[in-house]
């Protein structure tokens, strides 16, 4: 059977590693269940230095070396790949994940080392791979879901490869493949009491997809978005806006949660879901109900929720969690059984309080719907997280002072992050050429100064630079109307007309 090195890179060199790879655990499982010999690098966790990397590179005779993850890990999976090729110049090498399935045929030009790229889902793809690497067959034009590279050099993109449709066979992670005492040790996070002192929390993911279609969202192909299409030139991806989510069954996220909880101790449970809360509008109101039921059926409801007492970590058994959620479909009802059952924060994508930027970015959402679902949140005693973005290409003055107002009528602080074009993204192909006059035309560039949305990169905005826009978030988290207006005055000054 094929000997594999999985090697996951560096997700924030600034951030303690927090999140065991969900996607690439499950990939490790499914390549074990099917007899192949598996060994992992996490290098998000253990943080090597370039001597310890290329050691393990050489370390075996690797029939398949695999990285990838979201475009903001592109730096380090360069060096990964370039280093994989130098040392192990006979394994094949695979990538995948966001970074390369939003723009494949770019990132085969910038990182001439990978030899298949699997676009959108590889639960089927990857071990489709492994086999015909174990039977030391190379070609790959039968394949479906990939792009790869002939012996020519010349990258050759596939039909793309039908979704997963029964989620439940999917094997539980391979969590114990990866250093669980590094992430455990981080487990805390800043999003709840429950969460800020959780001592071994672990990721999962119970859905893929949204059904929301926003202009800022990059896709990953895992929601029935993505197609291929033939155009004069050669195939090409396209993402739509049809969308297929699906979901494990309220079953088999209990049962991994009680294994999780079995076999790893865990006290805290983050869902990975894009929309956690949907899985109520996908099931016709069925999915929460029976998931709820059955966590309090298999003892994993905390006790302080049980009981309806003030949360102690010494004393309290059970399983806390937090989640995504939609504004538009939360009710006081749900909300109060999810509290019940342990739920302590739900994070919203509210990205604004004008209901002008909401239209212009498709959200799905109006400002009076953000405000209820945030007060309703706090009235269950779950935390609502409300993330907001700041620098739409429609941003103004008066989407600004909304926000801000909005803010003080809640009682709530939100730090905004910056509206970030990432690849795969409606505004990404929209903008392009924007983007790319401010790197000089270099798309790397533009690659590798992408963060979190924490930073500053290629703006978007028909109204403010990067220096305002920077100014101008200072001003709203420190509720300064009073600088904004007097900042209005010159701006409208300077350009001679008023603000959009």
């Amino acid at each position: 059977m094929a000997k594999v090195l999985f090697i996951n890179p560096i997700i924030r060199q600034d951030d303690k590693p927090r999140h065991v790879p969900y996607g690439m655990a499950l990939l490790v499982a499914i390549a074990e269940k099917k007899g192949h010999k598996v060994q992992v690098l996490d290098a998000n966790a253990w943080r090597p230095d370039d001597n310890v990397l290329r050691d393990v590179l050489g370390a075996d005779e690797w029939d398949v070396i695999a990285t990838g993850g979201f475009i903001t890990s592109y730096g380090y999976i360069k060096k990964i790949v370039q280093y994989a090729r130098r040392i192990s110049p006979k394994s094949v090498i695979v990538c995948g994940g966001g970074f390369l399935t939003a723009i494949p045929y770019d990132i085969m030009e910038l990182l001439p080392e990978i030899d298949i790229g699997v676009v959108g889902e590889g639960f089927v793809t990857f071990p489709e791979i492994l086999g015909k690497v174990d039977k030391g067959d190379r070609d790959w034009s039968s394949v479906l879901g990939i792009i790869w590279r002939d012996k020519k050099g010349k990258s050759h993109l596939n039909p793309e490869r039908p979704l997963l449709e029964d989620l439940d066979s999917l094997p539980y992670p391979a969590w114990e493949a990866f250093p669980l005492n590094i992430y455990l040790k981080n487990s805390s996070l800043l999003l709840s009491e429950e969460a800020m002192l959780a001592k071994r929390r672990l990721d999962i993911a119970a859905s893929y997809g949204c059904p929301y279609g926003c202009r800022f969202c990059f896709h990953l192909g895992l929601s029935g978005e993505l197609e291929t299409v033939d155009t004069p030139a050669r195939r090409e991806v396209i993402f739509t806006r049809k969308r297929k989510i699906r979901w494990h069954s309220p079953e088999y996220v209990v049962n991994l949660v009680k294994y999780a909880r079995q076999r790893f101790k865990v006290d805290f449970i983050s869902f990975l879901d894009e929309n956690f809360v949907g899985l109520n509008r996908y099931t016709h109101g069925r999915w929460l109900p029976e998931f709820c039921d059955l966590w309090v059926k298999e003892g994993l409801q905390p006790d302080c929720t049980r009981e309806g007492v003030p949360h102690d970590a010494k004393y309290c058994h059970g399983v806390h969690w937090g989640t995504s959620a939609h504004a538009a479909l939360i009710d006081a009802e749900l909300l109060k059984r999810m509290r019940e059952i342990g739920c302590s924060y739900l994070d919203y994508g509210l990205e604004s309080f004008s209901n002008e930027i909401l239209k212009s970015i498709a959200k799905g959402a109006t400002s009076e719907q953000n405000e209820r679902a945030i007060k309703l949140t706090m009235e269950a005693g779950i935390r609502p997280i409300p993330n907001q973005i700041v620098g739409f290409p429609d941003e103004s003055f008066d989407s600004i002072r909304k926000d801000v107002m909005a803010w003080e009528r809640l009682g709530i602080q939100s730090y905004p992050f910056f509206a970030t074009p990432y690849p795969g993204s409606e505004w990404y192909y929209k903008y392009k050429d924007k983007i790319l006059a401010q790197y000089d035309g270099n798309l790397e560039a533009f690659i590798l100064d992408l963060g979190d949305a924490t930073k500053m990169t290629a703006v978007i905005s028909k109204n403010f630079n990067a220096v305002e826009l920077l100014g101008l978030r200072e001003l709203m988290v420190n509720r300064d109307l009073k600088r904004i207006n007097e900042y209005e005055q010159i701006w409208q000054k300077s350009r001679g007309f008023k603000s959009g």
